[in-house]
């Protein structure tokens, strides 16, 4: 298993690199996400996974352990081979994924190319419970600090009594008027007073 690759990036596209690491010229399939991310840099560690078939060896690297984490939760779904792990992976951030299955939407997961009904409904099934408990051991995937103050204004908001979708349309109306709000009681309070 090669864990992880540090070289200079001899070529850069949206869907592989080749890194040279010593000489050796690594092609490793690489997702939107961390192409993003490794657009101005000329060396790079990227973390990987190496998935063997009867008929090719394939690396695929990611920028983070919590991009490459989710990517070993999807293709353990049934029915999700590494290319739709890594298209999912192209279409939403992993915290995003995370939160789709968490709060069982079907309909952001169906919004990936090449993600039907069945299969949102298979990656939610198959992966709530994995999720929660990455949650409960202290593995959650990290998120912004600005996400970090929505889930928890949501929580709050939700605890209270108030349908998830209108107070999820509550916080983002306040933190499309005030971007930079980093206190937690604000964003409630304005929240409330939007309903």
């Amino acid at each position: 298993m090669i864990a992880y690759l540090n070289g200079k990036l001899s070529y850069k596209s949206p869907a592989l690199v080749y890194i040279d690491v010593q000489g050796v010229g690594y092609e490793v399939q690489i997702s939107l996400n961390t192409y993003s991310r490794i657009q101005g840099l000329e060396n790079c560690k990227l973390l990987t996974y190496l998935h063997i078939k009867e008929d090719a060896h394939t690396l695929y690297g990611f920028f983070d352990e919590a991009e490459r984490h989710m990517f070993l939760l999807l293709i353990g779904v049934s029915g999700i081979g590494a290319n739709t792990a890594r298209m999912m992976l192209s279409s939403l951030q992993p915290e995003d994924i995370q939160r789709a299955i968490a709060m069982e939407n079907e309909k952001m997961l169906e919004s990936i190319k090449g993600i039907g009904a069945k299969t949102a409904k298979r990656v939610i099934l198959e992966l709530k419970d994995k999720i929660s408990k990455t949650k409960d051991t202290g593995h959650q995937i990290s998120v912004t600090p600005n996400n970090t103050i929505q889930e928890d204004a949501l929580n709050a908001l939700v605890t209270l009594g108030i349908a998830r979708n209108v107070a999820e349309q509550a916080i983002n109306k306040v933190l499309k008027a005030e971007p930079l709000l980093q206190d937690l009681e604000a964003l409630i309070k304005k929240s409330l007073k939007g309903l």
